[in-house]
């Protein structure tokens, strides 16, 4: 059981859930009866503030829209030693967050990710299954292995987490930005099963496939520039020498056969990319090493915040 002396807040972003928010709220208030449950509104064009204040929520608003900036609001402005972080429509299971919470304590974990089990087709539509895969298999493959399920918005972090992460996402890439961070930090976290439902009647879903697809590989690729430039411009830089080295080889063979350079255009293209290749490296050396001290700041911020103490 979770440590009634903590303080846990439930931080549920929402956009137009008014079909699915009372439920939400009445749900959590059950699972962790000492919780502050906190409903952030973007924007919202029909009843989702009022039934959430009716269910007993603490509402507020954020005028940006995007999940991204609704998240920056939240993390700023709750205190508490523990969050939960679930989205407004219904479909994450309430009754497992006593066991997320749990887990990160007593693992002394920094986030403890929701891993999605749907309960029914409906729950989880192809095109998403699909995309899911195969960012969480790119994402893997880039930062290391550590996530089944990146784009899960039911997580649970600690306070040393949430004050010391930087949001810089504005949409539905704030998973992706929080598992990223987790792993270039090296921080300690886990996966816990979940039931996954479909939404209630009347919810709609924001998504969309392909749209947010692109969106969320958009970021995965600014995040591994920003993260790792060194590979990154070196694997440009790699790509542009083999093709000066390409186009420069009949330049040289000719030379050395008739003693002319009759494609001087060619030759001063490969000088170009050649030249290009070397400044891509270059650059991805100086940037690595202003990464390195952007990685140590924000791993002293992490620091700076204390632990969870279970006394």
């Amino acid at each position: 059981m979770t440590t009634p002396a903590l303080r846990v807040a439930v931080l549920v972003p929402c956009y137009n859930e008014e079909a699915a928010v009372a439920t939400v709220v009445a749900d959590f208030r059950k699972a962790l009866p000492a919780a502050a449950i906190f409903v952030y509104d973007n924007n919202s064009r029909d009843r989702t503030v009022e039934i959430a204040r009716a269910a007993g929520a603490v509402v507020r608003s954020e005028r940006r829209q995007g999940k991204g900036h609704v998240v920056r609001r939240m993390f700023a402005d709750v205190d508490a030693d523990i969050y939960v972080l679930v989205d407004g429509d219904a479909t994450y299971d309430a009754p497992s967050a006593p066991r997320m919470i749990d887990r990160l304590i007593n693992d002394h974990l920094d986030m403890v990710v929701g891993f999605r089990v749907d309960q029914s087709v409906a729950a989880y539509r192809p095109g998403h299954r699909t995309g899911n895969w195969m960012l969480t298999s790119f994402l893997s493959t880039v930062f290391g292995q550590a996530f089944k399920d990146i784009l899960s918005g039911y997580r649970v972090f600690s306070r040393r987490f949430v004050k010391s992460f930087p949001v810089l996402s504005d949409g539905f890439e704030i998973e992706t930005e929080l598992s990223v961070h987790a792993l270039e930090l090296a921080l300690p976290v886990a996966e816990v099963e979940t039931p996954y439902y479909a939404r209630p009647e009347g919810s709609v879903s924001k998504l969309n496939t392909w749209r947010d697809g692109f969106r969320i590989l958009g970021t995965i690729l600014k995040l591994y520039r920003s993260e790792k430039p060194l590979r990154f411009f070196t694997v440009i830089g790699i790509f542009l020498m083999l093709v000066s080295i390409g186009l420069a080889i009949p330049v040289v063979i000719t030379y050395l056969e008739e003693g002319l350079v009759p494609r001087l255009p060619t030759a001063v293209l490969s000088m170009g990319l050649m030249i290009v290749a070397v400044l891509s490296v270059s650059s991805g050396l100086v940037l690595d090493t202003v990464t390195r001290g952007r990685r140590e700041m924000k791993l002293l911020a992490y620091l700076s915040q204390p632990v969870i103490n279970k006394a």
